[in-house]
């Protein structure tokens, strides 16, 4: 979509106004996306006693805290860095702050063929 306003400059300029576009859009989806993990986390907690669905609930954590690290990591692209107000604006538990980050360890490949057990 392109904004009639931009007529008469650059293609740089144009481009520039297109990524900001995009970068606003993943902003608003990645958003959501934290307030819908959230909202699961928060109904399955209202329908469930504490001992009930321990596996189920830790995967709602789960997915709550990649969503709001993919929020968090957008947000830093968009060169906002301070985090604390979406963790008090979206009321973020602290459990589900303990579980947003990368998964798993990120290994290179090199170092991954260089370490490797030997088979045989």
């Amino acid at each position: 979509m392109r904004n009639p306003g931009l007529r008469g400059q650059t293609s740089l300029d144009v481009l520039e106004y297109e990524l900001v576009q995009e970068q606003a859009a993943a902003l608003g989806r990645m958003g959501r996306a934290l307030e819908t993990a959230l909202a699961r986390l928060w109904d399955f907690d209202a329908g469930h006693p504490r001992d009930e669905g321990r596996e189920v609930r830790r995967a709602l954590v789960r997915e709550a805290g990649k969503a709001l690290w993919m929020f968090v990591v957008q947000r830093e692209a968009c060169g906002l860095r301070d985090s604390r107000t979406v963790l008090r604006d979206y009321n973020v538990p602290g459990e589900v702050m303990l579980h947003s980050g990368c998964s798993e360890p990120v290994v290179p490949q090199r170092w991954r063929r260089q370490h490797a057990p030997r088979v045989g």
